[in-house]
Formats: C-alpha cells, sequence, structure tokens
C-alpha cells in the first residue's frame, strides 16, 4: 500500500467472538473494550518514570546519556531539543521515547473510563521488559518494575530470586499494585485482560542470558533454537523470511538464533508448543496473574488473556493453554491474535481453527479491519460489498 502524507488513517481491530463462546465468559459479548499501552496512557507517579538505564537491552544497543522522558502531550511528529542534539532521524527517535505511563496512571483514570461506559479493560503488555511496548519480556512473574513505585527495590527484590524456581519469586510494589489494580477493576464491576506473549522473549529474557553466557552449558540452551558459530555478515538476514537470524556478541564470538524478528528470541517448540520445560514455566505464570494467592478463587486475578501471534505456536498448545486457564476460572476470556499466513504475499489466517471452545473464545479480527478498510477508508482501490471476504 502506497503512502499518502495526506491522508490520515485509523484502523480498528475488533475482538470478534466465536459462534459460541462456549465457555462461560459470555460477559464479553457485552464488554466494551478499552485498549491500553500503560507507557503512553497517563502518567500517574513521576517518581518511577524510566531512567536512561531502563533503556539497556534493546535498540539501539548502546547508552543513551543525552536521553530525556519525553513530555506528555508533545507533538509525536516533533523532535524534542535532545533528539535534535543527537544528529539522527525521526525514525531512530520515535523508537527511545518513553513517556512514564504506569499501573497509578490506569488506577487514577478508571472512574474516567467507568463514566465513558467501558466495562472491560485489555493491557498491552505489563511484564518487566526495558522495551516502551514490552513485547520482549525479561520476565513473566513480575510486572514491569517502572510502572510501579518502587524500580530500585523491585530489583533487588528480583535479584534475590531464582526465576527458574517460582517458591523464590516474591511480590514486588509493582505487582502489588498491580493486583491494587485488579481489585480496583473488578470494585467497578469491570472485566480485565492482558497480553500474554508467548513465542518468543527479549534478548533480556533471564533464560536467554544464561544462554548467552554458558551456550551449550547453559540449562535453558534447548529452550531455544540457537546454532553455534554465526554467519558470514548481515546482509544475510534478508534470507530468512520466516525465522529471523539475528546476533549478539559473547566474548566477540557471534551467537546465531531463530526469533520472530532480530532481538526477540523464540521459544523452541515440539508438536504441543513451547518444549516441556517452557510449558511448565508458563503454567506457573498463568497460576500466579489468574489465581495471585492460590486459594482457588480467582477474583483476585486477570479475567483472561489476549494472546500475542497465536498463530506461530503449535496449535495444540492451546488447548492445555485453555485448560490451564478454565480450570483456574470458568469464566476466563481468551482471545487470540491470528495473523499473517503469508505476509509477503499480504495473505491473512482463517482463523476458525482456533476458535473453539478448547482454544479461544475470540479472535483479533484482522481479516475483518482489512476489509473494513478496503470498503471504508481506501478510496484509491475501494472494494464493492460484493468483494468483502
Amino acid at each position: 500500500m502506497k503512502k499518502n502524507k495526506n491522508i490520515k488513517m485509523i484502523f480498528i481491530v475488533f475482538f470478534i467472538s466465536s459462534s459460541t463462546l462456549a465457555n462461560n465468559s459470555d460477559w464479553a459479548k457485552d464488554a466494551i473494550w478499552y485498549q491500553i499501552l500503560p507507557d503512553r496512557f497517563y502518567n500517574g507517579d513521576t517518581i518511577n518514570d524510566p531512567t536512561v538505564e531502563s533503556l539497556w537491552g534493546v535498540w539501539p544497543w548502546e547508552r543513551q546519556d543525552w536521553w530525556e522522558v519525553s513530555p506528555w502531550t508533545s507533538d509525536w511528529y516533533k523532535l524534542q531539543p535532545w533528539e535534535k542534539a543527537n544528529g539522527q532521524d525521526y525514525s531512530y527517535q520515535f523508537q527511545l521515547r518513553r513517556y512514564g505511563g504506569d499501573i497509578q496512571g490506569i488506577i487514577d483514570k478508571l472512574d474516567y473510563l467507568q463514566d465513558l461506559g467501558i466495562n472491560a479493560i485489555y493491557l498491552n503488555p505489563v511484564f518487566d521488559s526495558p522495551s516502551s511496548h514490552k513485547y520482549g519480556t525479561t520476565m513473566y512473574h513480575h510486572i514491569d518494575r517502572y510502572f510501579g513505585p518502587d524500580p530500585i527495590g523491585d530489583t533487588q527484590i528480583i535479584e534475590s530470586e531464582n526465576p527458574a524456581d517460582p517458591n523464590t519469586w516474591q511480590w514486588t510494589a509493582s505487582d502489588i499494585l498491580f493486583l491494587k489494580l485488579i481489585d480496583e477493576v473488578h470494585k467497578r464491576n469491570m472485566r480485565i485482560i492482558i497480553d500474554g506473549v508467548f513465542n518468543h522473549v527479549g534478548l533480556t529474557f533471564w533464560a536467554f542470558q544464561d544462554v548467552i553466557r554458558l551456550r551449550e552449558n547453559s540449562k535453558y540452551f534447548e529452550w531455544f533454537n540457537i546454532e553455534g558459530g554465526g554467519l558470514p555478515d548481515k546482509s544475510q538476514l534478508n534470507e530468512y523470511k520466516d525465522l529471523p537470524v539475528a546476533f549478539i556478541p559473547n566474548d566477540g564470538t557471534p551467537m546465531r538464533y531463530t526469533g520472530y524478528v532480530e532481538d526477540l528470541p523464540a521459544f523452541r517448540q515440539d508438536k504441543f508448543g513451547p518444549v516441556e520445560p517452557i510449558r511448565d514455566y508458563l503454567h506457573e505464570i498463568v497460576k500466579r496473574w489468574m489465581d495471585p494467592n492460590g486459594d482457588g478463587d480467582p477474583s483476585d486475578g486477570i479475567d483472561g488473556w489476549r494472546i500475542d501471534v497465536a498463530e506461530r505456536v503449535q496449535i495444540n498448545f492451546w488447548n492445555i493453554f485453555g485448560k490451564w486457564v478454565r480450570n483456574i476460572n470458568p469464566n476466563a476470556y481468551i482471545s487470540g491474535e491470528v495473523w499473517w499466513e503469508d505476509y509477503w504475499n499480504n495473505k491473512q489466517f482463517n482463523a476458525s481453527p482456533w476458535l473453539t471452545p478448547e482454544r479461544f473464545d475470540a479472535v483479533m479480527n484482522y481479516r475483518f479491519g482489512a476489509a473494513m478498510f478496503k470498503y471504508f477508508i481506501n478510496q484509491k482501490d475501494k472494494i464493492k460489498p460484493s468483494e468483502l471476504q
């Protein structure tokens, strides 16, 4: 699609229910959703604003001493003084921007959302991650430390744990504030679901960092698709369209691995999805956030999940995942992102195989969204109603 600078486009993606919603998540039929990317929503606590240190582990992979938190409501297309000073272009700058939105900001705006008629909130990823979008997870068992009131204290708690052992997991200040958010949402008879990114992680993910340090000697080497050595140069990256290849330094030796994109290492999979040790780990994550105190009453936990790039995970895994979720909360709602069957030829999946009582209640309906775009917005190549698919 050609870009037209004179046209501003709004692309709406809907949660579309299956014909059955056969589980007990009928509440979703009447849900009026509000999607929140936490960093960009509302800054309720300036004390926890991101720091230059919090950017470590994401592009552009170098310390940005000139970096500053971006002013709230500033013009997205206008460079700030610190951005002009570094001499880089706009595409470089916007990936570095952080605004300081946090969990307290969401709590502060719940009454506002309720006044709008919102009764269900979908949060983009909230788990610990150095990126602005949080799709490159560092650890799933903690809410991002800069979303809560005490990033330094949270870091100390995290460093005292063994991330592979749930028995050592504690509750950070960010975690506790997130549980308060859940409680405040439920007090208003609203629901809350969060993004589950279970196909890939960030370079800072604790197990991947162990692999970087120890390579084949790491206990988590088999969690990822890693080959010894490396490719001659990064010019060959474009040859790996389905599973990108990326490089990271380790004592000067490149390491080659597959990922969703260059800086998002993908989990190794078998016919049941992520390999068994990862499945066991993810099961603990589901339990932690759906029934935080483990008493069998899920009212203190989230109400469901939005699953990122679900089509990249073996479909059998979603039967397993669905059972985990509904064993904890039969009323939970699961919506999956099912997107490209063939990205390079702009062909999207028919999502019906994922819409079963054992798997998802709904999908992010990009096919419908694309059809609506072609019908309502794309005046140059407008399609007829009979051409809607």
